[in-house]
């Protein structure tokens, strides 16, 4: 299998499987002398890892991380990068009575078309459980980019819906966020969200979600303006997460309703700086970082390992049905919060570096 390796001067490549013995990645690129432990990429880590609530998968992994080359009393050398995390609650008989059937809304059947064959135990190499070695390079360029920007630089995402229930987004709240099992930033829709996602997982269904990410301390000017902008390696990088089905920047789609009076973020100088009044662009202009937060959000769909019987085929082609038991997220959306927050981390530090090297 190719491409699976992202990134220019900041890349990671990640292997293993769902239900194989470890999975990891091996992170090149990544400047020297930044202090990076192996506790500085656990505590993102632990906000991804399953089984924390009963509103995710009880899969129960510590995915802890050990940090194999490029680390060297406390700092990285500036060579690769090697981590690897273990698989240890792996439980593939679960798929034995579908391993011939193919999951309608997943990628079983166009993998086993392209490829011939197919890892079946929890999704193999398609499984969201790759995402965990997403996290854990994002860490690590979270923490360069904290190093050399400074503590102004922050990265948070929030769901902001949960299937058909969405939140005040005028109550947002960072501490809040850290507080509940959703990820959600308004207090208020807490506990509606709580029974909205138990009636669902009782009658044994999914729902999508819409997550939200504010990148704010970013400098002006990362991004080039023609095939390699700010916004198009964001939305390829957060399109790259599984079930991930739309990205917007900025307004996004919204932006076809703005006039253009509306739309124009409007700037001023004061004390001596740019200011913007508003924020419809995301904070990227023609491809280009504007210094104001960078918003981006992104739709992921519901989770397509039901209970609920679905007609499907077998790898025959013959017509059957589907209902698919064992331990999966009802809402695959809230554990994608620490996976997007990564996936955004490594775009600004690619383009960090990459803008670095041509301008200086």
């Amino acid at each position: 299998m190719s491409f699976n390796t992202f990134g220019k001067i900041f890349r990671f490549t990640t292997w293993g499987e769902s239900h194989g013995p470890a999975i990891g990645c091996i992170i090149d690129g990544c400047p020297p002398n930044i202090p990076l432990s192996e506790k500085d990429i656990q505590k993102d880590m632990d906000r991804r890892r399953p089984g924390q609530s009963k509103f995710t998968t009880q899969r129960k992994e510590s995915d802890k991380v050990t940090i194999l080359s490029g680390v060297f009393e406390g700092k990285s050398t500036g060579t690769p990068i090697s981590i690897i995390i273990y698989n240890e609650d792996k439980k593939s008989r679960d798929y034995e009575s579908i391993k011939n059937k193919f999951r309608p809304g997943h990628a079983d059947y166009t993998y086993f078309k392209k490829y011939g064959i197919r890892d079946f135990r929890g999704g193999g190499r398609q499984s969201a459980r790759e995402t965990a070695c997403r996290v854990a390079a994002g860490a690590v360029a979270r923490k360069v980019l904290k190093t050399i920007i400074g503590a102004k630089f922050n990265i948070i995402g929030a769901v902001t819906q949960l299937g058909l229930m969405s939140c005040d987004k005028q109550n947002w709240s960072n501490s809040e966020i850290r507080k509940n099992p959703f990820f959600c930033p308004d207090k208020k829709s807490v506990k509606m969200w709580e029974k909205y996602l138990l009636a669902v997982r009782k009658a044994g269904s999914s729902c999508g979600a819409v997550i939200e990410l504010r990148a704010s301390g970013v400098p002006v000017g990362l991004g080039a303006p023609i095939y390699s902008k700010l916004d198009t390696d964001i939305a390829a990088a957060l399109m790259s997460i599984n079930a991930v089905k739309g990205v917007n920047i900025g307004s996004g789609m919204s932006a076809a309703f703005l006039s253009g009076e509306e739309n124009s973020d409007e700037m001023l100088k004061k004390s001596g700086k740019v200011k913007f009044k508003t924020n419809h662009a995301g904070g990227i202009l023609g491809g280009i970082s504007s210094g104001q937060d960078i918003v981006a959000s992104f739709a992921v769909k519901p989770t397509s390992s039901i209970l609920t019987s679905r007609e499907t085929i077998d790898k025959k082609g013959k017509n059957t049905k589907i209902s698919v038991r064992g331990r999966h997220d009802p809402c695959v959306g809230i554990r994608a919060v620490p996976i997007g927050e990564a996936m955004i981390s490594c775009v600004i530090l690619d383009h960090f570096l990459m803008n670095r090297a041509q301008c200086g």
